[in-house]
């Protein structure tokens, strides 16, 4: 295991069961104690209007940033766990969901996999992915395609409604 180098990454976290503001703060938690991650920077807490599957409940969504020493497969399959420990059942594509945790950058790496694909393939067309990402870093290039995470904004075709989370 290589583990001399630390990467900056992003995840990006949504819910919209069982109370999801508060479950998107317990995955801040739970990922800030996972050896080998460091969370740097969390944006605000987002409601989002649901896509792909619009017959649900609206969505809290947020992105953090880390620094961390694992490798992209490690820090996935520890994102599973803490998805699995907070009960998330795998179901519909788009689904209501306890917890979501997505990788959707591992620093510049370009990664196309049949378990694993980084940068997230959707997150350029997603307002909920990208409004959070924005807040925390918009300076961030997107490595498959040279463009910073606010040009990629700029570019957003998706119309869907992203408003800050209040309560």
């Amino acid at each position: 295991m290589e583990t001399s180098r630390e990467i900056i990454s992003f995840v990006g976290i949504g819910s919209n069961r069982e109370s999801p503001a508060d479950r998107c703060r317990e995955a801040i938690r739970r990922i800030a104690e996972i050896g080998g991650v460091n969370v740097l920077r969390r944006s605000s807490l987002y409601r989002t209007e649901p896509v792909g599957f619009s017959d649900q409940e609206w969505f809290i969504n947020a992105v953090v940033e880390i620094r961390t020493i694992l490798p992209a497969h490690e820090l996935l399959a520890c994102l599973r766990h803490v998805e699995d420990d907070m009960g998330r059942l795998r179901g519909t594509k788009w689904g209501p969901r306890v917890i979501d945790l997505d990788i959707l950058f591992y620093g510049q790496e370009v990664i196309r996999e049949e378990d694993m694909v980084i940068p997230h393939p959707e997150l350029h067309k997603r307002r909920f992915v990208l409004v959070p990402l924005n807040e925390i870093a918009s300076w961030m290039i997107h490595p498959a395609f040279g463009v910073s995470v606010g040009g990629l904004m700029d570019r957003l075709e998706d119309g869907s409604t992203v408003e800050l989370h209040t309560a």
